[in-house]
């Protein structure tokens, strides 16, 4: 009866994804059948993180957090936990054997998300690996099935993909960071000064990222490259469009993509997937 446990914990980090992200949750299922289960692991787990230190203000956040850090932990050591999300995302840890640093630098950037609302440029590269590089880099281990020379080739790039994704968030997020939570990610921006040549620094930083991880897309293996090839273009047209707005712009709105452009870079993808141009 076990076996009914853990498939019903994995169904709940399915719904987790599902009812957070649509367009996240789309782009998993792009990926082969064999990968999708792990990633919706990974993915629930860290938006359960991510929902104590951004939602739960009327709680002790620092008290949940720490205690979903052990319970974390705990789990991965056991090979089992009663909370069905960290059930399902320690045994994606435990059957890909993924790094317990990568987690551990989760939870660090977590951690500054308690305590810290303004970063400098060291500050900020350490939070953005935490909070989204090693995100990438969980599901590299999954995208590479135990093969280390591939993960090693892909791991630069994968952290670039993570880090484009996260940069493309803040921009869509300032209102909601700086107005609700007074967060500023981006050193040395003031959002009540907010210029256009700030906003273009910061975009000639995410379209390099957006370069290097496209390369690694390429070398991906063919079960994890459609996949993660719409993930990218569905971040890299909301980049865009975050691209074409004046700063004043996105301080008043989170930006979005509709879902009918959704379902057409879907489409689009699919075709360049049939014809083998990614």
């Amino acid at each position: 009866m076990v076996k009914l446990f853990h498939t019903t914990s994995e169904d709940c980090s399915r719904i987790v994804t599902k009812n957070y992200s649509t367009s996240f949750s789309s782009a998993i299922q792009m990926l082969h059948v064999d990968l999708q289960t792990p990633v919706y692991n990974i993915y629930g787990f860290v938006r359960f993180a991510d929902e104590i230190v951004d939602t739960f203000h009327e709680y002790d956040k620092g008290l949940l957090l720490e205690q979903f850090k052990i319970e974390t932990y705990a789990a991965i050591e056991r090979g089992i936990s009663l909370n069905p999300v960290l059930n399902s995302f320690q045994r994606t840890v435990n059957e890909y054997n993924i790094d317990h640093k990568l987690i551990d630098a989760f939870f660090h950037s977590m951690e500054l998300d308690l305590c810290k609302t303004k970063y400098d440029k060291k500050g900020y590269t350490e939070y953005i690996y935490g909070s989204a590089e090693v995100v990438g880099l969980m599901c590299l281990y999954v995208f590479c099935e135990g093969k280390k020379e591939l993960y090693q080739k892909l791991e630069k790039p994968a952290r670039a993909l993570g880090a484009a994704f996260q940069k493309v968030n803040f921009l869509r997020d300032i209102k909601a960071d700086y107005t609700g939570l007074a967060r500023v990610y981006f050193p040395g921006c003031d959002f009540e000064n907010f210029t256009t040549q700030q906003k273009r620094d910061i975009e000639e930083e995410i379209s390099n990222d957006f370069k290097e991880a496209y390369e690694g897309i390429l070398n991906l293996p063919l079960k994890a490259k459609f996949g993660v090839y719409v993930a990218y273009k569905y971040y890299l047209s909301l980049f865009k469009k975050i691209k074409s707005m004046q700063p004043s712009r996105i301080l008043e709105e989170r930006i979005r993509i509709p879902n009918y452009r959704k379902a057409l870079i879907i489409f689009r993808a699919g075709v360049k997937n049939q014809l083998r141009l990614i």
